[in-house]
């Protein structure tokens, strides 16, 4: 996994054309069954990936954090979530919630998630390639295929499949 992880930036910045060029004709035309496949590319995908052995995304990105994710978190630490929110949290320049600092906080040496039954919605949803209406992320596609290997083979097997 480290190979992988060492090698991925320089493969998605080597395939990021072609990936841009690819996106900007599936948001002109998506493939009606496109949620379809794209359930099916994930599905099969995370059959072969497990998150465990990489989590590099919760090494190298944050999430954002909604109201409810703060209200949730906040809850599981028995916290008010203002104190929540000066502890762990800070304001981006789109006045998002988001962590203080990567690697997370809450990511154990083991890849464990600490929080992972309370994780924000953005951790459960990550790397989003089971979204409906996938033709509308493309922009985020783009940077996550740079950070989880799963997204980079989820969006290779979507370039053989949609033509």
């Amino acid at each position: 996994m480290q190979d992988i992880l060492k090698n991925l930036p320089q493969e998605a910045k080597d395939k990021h054309n072609e990936n841009t060029n690819f996106f900007k004709k599936l948001k002109k035309k998506p493939p009606k069954q496109l949620d379809y496949i794209m359930q099916e590319l994930h599905d099969a995908e995370f059959k072969r990936t497990d998150c465990l052995t990489c989590a590099n995304c919760c090494k190298t990105t944050g999430p954002l954090f909604t109201d409810k994710d703060v209200e949730r978190i906040s809850k599981h630490f028995k916290m008010k979530p203002q104190r929540f929110i000066e502890q762990f949290l800070r304001v981006d320049e789109e006045h998002d919630y988001v962590l203080q600092s990567v690697p997370c906080t809450f990511l154990g040496a083991d890849n464990y998630c600490s929080i992972y039954d309370v994780r924000p919605k953005a951790c459960r949803e990550f790397p989003h390639t089971d979204r409906k209406k996938f033709q509308q992320i493309s922009n985020l596609t783009l940077k996550n295929v740079s950070i989880c290997p799963a997204a980079f083979n989820i969006v290779e097997e979507m370039k053989k499949r949609i033509q």
